[in-house]
């Protein structure tokens, strides 16, 4: 009953990993249109935001999104503890560098960073934008919210460049191991598939790193 459970556990983190990591390909690509210039940039982008808050098909995914986070989060703890508590011990010596990567090991701690993270991230633009906390956010010429605005003027901000960059740090080691952590307990085992899976793997922590990282010191000096 316990492998039973502690299976359903880890398959279940997998999974909401895995649609997560979908879900960050489509948020770093529409972050991709604060590059462009701003009078070609702050329509689109509006225009996305607007979608992404009145599309009844869009909200259905976000609340599966937010879902995802929160399963996600806190069957993660859950493992951790169970792990822990099966080895209160440590060993005397131990070679779990030799046997594993530092991002394997240290998933705990980097998934803490990335949902403080995530709160920050969503007091800045959801609570504001969506549930119309804070200051009153502008309208476009088009009648759209100025999420562009809020965008612009958060990443106007020193500390928050510095912050948000850092904290793609942590992310990019999560995804590193998490990515291919997440095929191989949904079955994905075959020989030469593994050899690609962990590139990808690597590839796609790097772009995610990356991505989320450099925006914001681009918007800044643009």
């Amino acid at each position: 009953m316990a492998l039973n459970a502690l299976f359903f556990r880890k398959t279940l983190i997998a999974g909401t990993g895995l649609f997560l990591c979908v879900f960050l390909v489509v948020h770093l690509s529409a972050n991709c249109i604060l590059l462009l210039p701003e009078d070609i940039a702050r329509g689109m982008y509006n225009s996305y935001s607007t979608t992404l808050r009145e599309s009844p098909l869009i909200k259905i995914v976000a609340y599966l999104l937010y879902l995802s986070i929160i399963l996600h989060a806190v069957y993660a703890l859950l493992i951790t503890i169970r792990n822990r508590k099966a080895k209160p011990q440590k060993y005397i010596v131990n070679h779990a560098s030799e046997n594993s990567t530092w991002a394997s090991r240290n998933m705990g701690i980097l998934g803490s960073l990335i949902l403080i993270f995530i709160v920050i991230h969503l007091v800045n633009f959801w609570a504001r934008i969506k549930l119309g906390l804070g200051d009153i956010v502008a309208l476009d010429v088009n009648g759209n919210k100025d999420v562009y605005a809020v965008t612009y003027s958060l990443f106007q901000n020193i500390y928050y460049v510095i912050f948000y960059t850092i904290m793609s740090v942590p992310l990019a080691f999560h995804l590193y191991h998490g990515f291919e952590s997440g095929f191989k307990t949904l079955g994905f085992y075959h020989k030469k598939g593994l050899k690609l899976l962990a590139k990808i793997s690597l590839g796609y922590a790097l772009i995610m790193g990356i991505g989320f990282g450099i925006i914001p010191f681009i918007v800044y000096f643009k």
